[in-house]
């Protein structure tokens, strides 16, 4: 941006490093807010690659920047004293919206407080409701606040209101691919996950590829990254050609797999960064649920509840994130995951289909 685009306004550093599919969670609210208050500048403190979550640069409101420094240059407490020292200096903050709640992000905010004066709003992540809803007895059995609710009440409680303005990216391909839909379908598979107890067994995700690849027309794009995954994922493009695409081999920027991801009827996921991604173009998305569960409020943005497929099980959910070992099933084999039917995914997916599929 330059100078004599700069808003009048205040601004605001928005702070949120973690994972990929975290940082894609802060997209709806964080675009929100810029959008809403265009004489604001908002500053993105952030990853390099969650920071493409946001995608192309072109289509960012003029007041929102990303800023991606290397955290490796800045360790320990004299670390992140410097990186606040350059934050004060470079960006200027008039206000922190700490969208993150971790020491890292503590530390960093304390720091621009004590050098300037700087307000400070954090998130409340509800982290003892959590526990609550994953502990082994009396577990809390009502929906928790999203994740979309609490980084929009965070940014409400700085001052900043968060209407609903965004609609997502790629939206000419997803109409395009409306436009277009009675031709053929296209169904995303995320198969992977970061953690065992968040990923459907390998050969339950086989039957539903094996099933569409019986009907004519089908593609199947299946994503992943990964020595483990790219290997897999070329097994069935050599099992299933012309069913299965390798979007793996394919080495794609972040962007570009949004972008296809755009272009296809539906997504089957776990409860991943990929459903997040999808979830940002406008994509519907069955996803499967084991150790974890939508009640802690991390279902993909504006994703139908129904779509959310998993087990009726007492245990569940054992785990926020899904790295819990199974207190069950001491072999691994964790039956919330295992026991759903491929059936039940297969029939959720077709519901998104053209009706051309079944023909």
């Amino acid at each position: 941006m330059a100078a004599s685009e700069t808003p009048a306004g205040p601004t605001v550093l928005v702070i949120r490093f973690s994972a990929l599919g975290d940082v894609a969670m802060t997209v709806p609210p964080v675009m929100d807010a810029a959008l809403a208050s265009p004489d604001t500048r908002f500053v993105m403190l952030t990853r390099p690659l969650p920071s493409r979550t946001f995608g192309p640069a072109d289509l960012l409101p003029p007041n929102l920047s990303m800023l991606t420094p290397d955290l490796k240059r800045y360790k320990g407490i004299g670390g992140l004293w410097r990186l606040a020292r350059e934050l004060r200096r470079t960006v200027r903050p008039d206000i922190v919206v700490d969208l993150h709640d971790v020491l890292r992000s503590r530390i960093i905010s304390l720091f621009l407080r004590l050098m300037g004066g700087v307000r400070v709003v954090r998130i409340d992540k509800g982290r003892r409701e959590k526990r609550a809803v994953t502990r082994r007895r009396n577990k809390r059995t009502e929906p928790l606040m999203s994740g979309d609710a609490r980084y929009r009440d965070t940014f409400r409680r700085a001052g900043l209101p968060t209407p609903i303005l965004f609609r997502g990216f790629f939206s000419d391909e997803r109409q395009e691919r409306r436009a277009t839909a009675d031709t053929a379908a296209r169904i995303a598979i995320a198969p992977f996950a970061a953690h065992p107890g968040k990923e459907w067994p390998l050969a339950c995700v086989e039957k539903v590829i094996e099933h569409f690849s019986t009907r004519p027309g089908v593609e199947i794009l299946v994503f992943g990254a990964g020595a483990r995954e790219k290997e897999v994922i070329a097994c069935w493009a050599a099992r299933w050609p012309g069913t299965v695409t390798d979007m793996a081999s394919k080495g794609l920027p972040l962007q570009e797999e949004m972008r296809e991801m755009a272009r296809c009827d539906v997504m089957l996921s776990m409860d991943s960064a990929n459903m997040h991604l999808a979830s940002l173009v406008g994509l519907p998305v069955v996803s499967v649920w084991g150790a974890t569960d939508t009640r802690t409020g991390f279902l993909g943005w504006r994703q139908d509840p129904s779509d959310a497929l998993g087990l009726a099980m007492e245990c569940r959910p054992c785990s926020v994130f899904g790295n819990k070992p199974c207190r069950i099933s001491p072999d691994g084999t964790r039956p919330c995951l295992a026991g759903l039917p491929p059936t039940r995914v297969i029939s959720a997916l077709e519901s998104h289909l053209p009706l051309n599929t079944f023909h």
